[in-house]
């Protein structure tokens, strides 16, 4: 028998480790932060947003990195686009859940 059994033996234990923390961990992860990214790049006029502040408002102006948002009658807000974590587009109704 090789020396080296005990060696392969541990490998063997730490790669389905390793695979379970991956798909339980890293892959929702980073679906996630695919979906937001593409949520930030698609918004535009006249979205409700909200900041992770906690600053709700609707989108003013659109710029390459950030956004003007009116969060009452003469108040407007520059913000990163990073910023926004929610936004809820005139073109997409919520469901109703009765």
């Amino acid at each position: 028998m090789p020396q080296d059994s005990g060696w392969t033996q541990r490998y063997v234990l730490y790669v389905p480790i390793f695979l379970i923390f991956y798909f339980l961990v890293i892959a929702p992860q980073r679906k996630k932060q695919k979906e937001l990214k593409a949520m930030i790049d698609n918004i535009k006029k006249n979205d409700d947003v909200v900041t992770a502040a906690g600053i709700h408002g609707t989108v003013v102006i659109v710029k390459d990195k950030t956004v003007v948002v009116r969060v009452d009658d003469n108040c407007r807000i520059e913000f990163d686009k990073e910023a926004i974590v929610l936004v809820k587009s005139e073109s997409v109704k919520p469901e109703v859940v009765k």
